[in-house]
């Protein structure tokens, strides 16, 4: 019966009933997507698998409280934040012994050129967080995540001209956030 049905008859049927045969259902259709996404950022498959899972442990709650239109892109969009999430908490948990001689032969990045990076990496993502919802998806899936236009319809369920449209404003829009923020 739910094999039939749109996500979004699936969402709507789920927020009435609170049926968790409806998150199997979800889980059944997107499992390998969510997982793909969850492997590309951990780059562990076990930590992937893990990700993968309390994302859809997440949906149980989540799917009460959010309003969701194009299911399949906004959980593409949901498993990479989740993953970023993750390898974020772990930054800073793992101490690198640093040698000596490493420092005097000057191996190791300049502290400032580091920090530099640093903030221009955060101030983009800064950029890109402000960028409207579709720009903002279609600007990471693009420049990223390396993926075509074609491929980025297919995601995201946008028409090939909304994609293109997407990306020119993204990218100028960031190009302004950039500059004003710099």
């Amino acid at each position: 019966m739910t094999q039939s049905k749109s996500d979004s008859e699936l969402i709507f049927h789920y927020r009435k009933t609170n049926d968790l045969s409806v998150i199997g259902e979800l889980y059944t259709r997107y499992t390998s997507l969510v997982y793909s996404v969850c492997l590309k950022y951990m780059k562990d498959r076990d930590e992937a698998k893990d990700a993968a899972m309390q994302l859809f442990e997440k949906l149980i709650d989540t799917l009460r409280s959010h309003e969701i239109e194009n299911f399949k892109s906004w959980l593409y969009v949901a498993a990479r934040n989740h993953c970023l999430m993750q390898i974020r908490s772990k930054k800073g948990k793992f101490k690198e012994e640093i040698d000596a001689l490493d420092v005097e032969n000057g191996f190791l990045l300049h502290p400032t050129e580091e920090n530099e990076l640093e903030m221009n990496l955060g101030r983009l993502e800064d950029c890109i967080q402000r960028l409207i919802e579709g720009q903002q998806e279609c600007v990471r899936l693009f420049y990223l995540e390396e993926k075509c236009y074609k491929e980025i319809t297919v995601i995201t369920g946008f028409e090939l001209n909304k994609v293109k449209s997407f990306i020119q404003n993204g990218k100028r829009n960031l190009k302004i956030c950039m500059e004003e923020n710099g």
